[in-house]
């Protein structure tokens, strides 16, 4: 049997915020990243700022991802992670398609059931009744953006949420017939871990290193109900992670960074990877044994080209230890 280390290697990423920036600095930190040999670029898919003042100024998300598709050649790109509610399901399929061959196949269709009510409201978008409801029509868009990327037709006259006649998307994702990887994001037990057990190439959270173990023994046992081998998910996780030979240094330049977005940092030291890469290598090591073997960092403008540069030292050191 295939173990989980051989179907996702270890790798390293950035999710680079889009708000409170320009597209200069977010178009040479994305090509920083790329040169240094990232594995993965990401950005939220949000309309409004969610830290600090929601009236900063904020990029839309796959129009980012779209930019950055032209103009890198390694890094695998996508939304961390794409709100359901913005969009109808055919038409974010058809979004990440096309990127897919902008990129010459690079592109992750990110998913998850949206949380932030301020744009909502602010856009007219509906929010529905709550949490529950809009992690059912996440489901419902989630086996159809699978069905889409692998060729199929899909009807569903009457879905809940959505409703399609005979629809068929061409042309399919480089890599084939299904081979447009799908990351949902979110750790609901009761939801959202369900549908990241039927559906799911990638799976997307952060938080403590107890509460991700009860995830994933959640996690397990939806993937046993429906029949899939949970080793089929590559999981990630995205703390803060600051790069700096003296802790002390890297605390001060994540701080510095995150008040310019009016965030008033207080350091966890249970999530945050903050250091040299020995350091960070021995505190993403516990999470490497539950399985979250890709980490990608959540860097605030003006991003840290430090970090971004010495993240793939941090890759090589895992993979010798």
């Amino acid at each position: 049997m295939t173990s989980r280390r051989d179907r996702h290697p270890l790798r390293v990423g950035a999710l680079l915020w889009p708000q409170k920036t320009t597209w200069a600095e977010l178009r040479e930190a994305v090509l920083a990243a790329d040169a240094a040999g990232l594995d993965s670029l990401w950005t939220w898919d949000h309309l409004h700022a969610i830290v600090g003042d929601p009236d900063q100024g904020i990029f839309e998300g796959w129009a980012l991802v779209a930019a950055w598709a032209a103009i890198t050649e390694r890094a695998q790109l996508g939304l961390m992670v794409g709100a359901n509610t913005f969009r109808n399901p055919g038409l974010t399929a058809k979004t990440a398609v096309t990127i897919d061959h902008v990129s010459g196949g690079r592109a992750w269709l990110g998913i998850g059931g949206a949380w932030f009510e301020h744009e909502h409201v602010a856009h007219g978008i509906d929010f529905g009744s709550g949490f529950g409801e809009r992690l059912d029509w996440l489901e419902e868009a989630v086996a159809a953006m699978a069905g889409l990327l692998r060729g199929e037709d899909v009807t569903s006259a009457d879905g809940a949420r959505y409703r399609f006649r005979e629809l068929r998307h061409r042309p399919l994702p480089v890599r084939g017939p299904g081979h447009l990887p799908i990351m949902i994001g979110g750790g609901g037990e009761k939801k959202t871990l369900r549908t990241v057990a039927r559906h799911a190439d990638g799976w997307n959270v952060t938080g403590s290193l107890e509460t991700m173990k009860r995830k994933v023994d959640v996690l397990h046992g939806h993937c046993a109900d429906v029949g899939r081998d949970m080793a089929e998910i590559e999981f990630t996780l995205f703390p803060y992670v600051c790069l700096r030979d003296d802790p002390r240094e890297a605390r001060a330049a994540l701080r510095e960074r995150l008040a310019r977005h009016g965030d008033d940092y207080d350091p966890d030291p249970a999530v945050d990877f903050l250091g040299p890469e020995e350091r960070v290598a021995e505190m993403w090591r516990p999470y490497v044994a539950l399985g979250f073997t890709h980490l990608i960092p959540d860097l605030a403008a003006p991003f840290d080209r430090e970090t971004i540069e010495r993240l793939p030292q941090l890759r090589a050191l895992m993979a010798g230890a």
